[in-house]
C-alpha cells in the first residue's frame, strides 16, 4: 500500500487540520456549549424520570391507606356478621340481612372504585 494524499472532508477541509485544532482547543468554546445544552437536557429528563416515580409512589401509597382503611372498618362488621350466622342467629334477622348486605356491597364499591381509577388512567 502507498500513501496518498490526504483526502479531504465534506467540509472541504484538511482532516488532519481538523483533528490538530480539536486537540489544541480551537473548537472548545463549541464543543462545550455543546457538552453544556446536553447536560442540561439529560438533567430535565432525569427531573421528569424523578417526578413520575414520586408520582407512582404516591398513587401506590394512597392505595395501600385506602384498602387497609376499608379493611380496618369492614373487618369487624364482617366478625360480627359471620358471628352472628354461626352463633344461631337466624339469617331472616334484619341485622344479619343488614350486615351481610353491607359485607358484600363494601368489596364491590371498592373493587369498583379501584376499576374506575385504572379506566380513567388508561
Amino acid at each position: 500500500m502507498t500513501a496518498g494524499p490526504i483526502k479531504s472532508s465534506a467540509s472541504g477541509a484538511n482532516p488532519a487540520r481538523d483533528v490538530s485544532s480539536s486537540l489544541t482547543g480551537n473548537t472548545a468554546e463549541r464543543d462545550r456549549a455543546v457538552a453544556q445544552s446536553t447536560r442540561r437536557v439529560v438533567m430535565a429528563s432525569l427531573g421528569v424520570m424523578k417526578d413520575q416515580k414520586a408520582g407512582r409512589k404516591r398513587v401506590r401509597s394512597i392505595a395501600l391507606a385506602a384498602t387497609l382503611v376499608v379493611l380496618l372498618v369492614v373487618g369487624p362488621l364482617a366478625w360480627w356478621a359471620v358471628d352472628n350466622l354461626i352463633g344461631g342467629d337466624r339469617l331472616s334477622d334484619v341485622t344479619s340481612q343488614f350486615s351481610l348486605w353491607v359485607c358484600i356491597l363494601c368489596p364491590a364499591l371498592l373493587a369498583a372504585a379501584v376499576v374506575a381509577g385504572w379506566l380513567r388512567r388508561r
